[in-house]
């Protein structure tokens, strides 16, 4: 077969049967990304009734997670697995919402977790606001476990000019990690969580004071390093998807770092 399997008139295209294509297209381990087509396929994703898809949930999959790590446009994506524009738009459309991340089970009340928000540039400026990054964007606000990195929580994208502060309540990330222990920056003062320890005007921190805050920047840097694997899905850097899509986007990204990581 090669790296390429074969569409129904000869032509070459991308297929989910050569795993060499599900790293660099899906972003994910091929374990990983059987366990996902796994879980969709124990949820009854295939199981619809009506005219049935041209590809089959393996390469529906390998699609929509194509798309969102490439970031090409549908045109561009389309020919790549022998599907036209529009079937390949409805393809995104139905399986899209479907790998958004599922609510996971929030770790134990001992454990810590690491909140941050970061900014998604999109196109839709019914949801997006010019943000500091000088773009029209939307404000992510993603909880994480400081020992496992996984995401636990994923809130409702706002415009990118919304503070975390507010952020964090309205996103709804609050609410679902309600009564645990979270780490977060300076931005969330007032917030009631544990960010580092603020100088006065006129005065230098105690010793004391400084060794945590160095502490603090350590375990803290962890969501960092979560956003910069998020972000190799190239559609968080340019979204052109409207309405919810950026949402399905984030949360399904999510889902599929964290499979990637657990199957590590």
């Amino acid at each position: 077969m090669g790296w390429f399997g074969w569409d129904d008139v000869g032509v070459q295209v991308i297929s989910a049967s050569d795993v060499a294509w599900i790293e660099p297209f899906a972003g994910v381990a091929p374990h990983a990304f059987s366990r996902l087509v796994a879980q969709l396929r124990e949820a009854g994703v295939d199981k619809g009734r009506g005219r049935p898809w041209k590809l089959g949930l393996e390469d529906r999959v390998l699609l929509v997670a194509a798309y969102w790590r490439t970031n090409l446009t549908l045109r561009q994506l389309a020919p790549l697995f022998g599907v036209s524009k529009s079937a390949a738009g409805r393809m995104i459309a139905d399986l899209g919402p479907r790998l958004a991340l599922t609510r996971r089970a929030v770790p134990g009340s001992e454990a810590v977790l690491i909140v941050d928000g970061t900014l998604v540039p999109t196109r839709d400026r019914t949801i997006a606001a010019s943000s500091k990054n000088y773009r029209y964007s939307t404000n992510h606000q993603v909880v994480i476990d400081a020992d496992t990195r996984l995401v636990v929580a994923v809130g409702r994208p706002l415009p990118g000019n919304r503070n975390d502060c507010k952020a964090w309540t309205e996103s709804g990330v609050a609410a679902q990690v309600d009564g645990h222990t979270v780490i977060a920056d300076g931005g969330y003062q007032g917030t009631g969580l544990l960010i580092p320890h603020r100088r006065k005007p006129g005065q230098d921190l105690p010793a004391w004071k400084e060794e945590h805050n160095a502490s603090h920047r350590r375990v803290r840097a962890r969501v960092e390093h979560t956003f910069a694997r998020l972000k190799t899905w190239k559609i968080l850097r340019d979204c052109r998807l409207r309405g919810t899509g950026v949402q399905h986007a984030m949360t399904g990204i999510a889902h599929l770092y964290n499979l990637d990581t657990e199957l590590a």
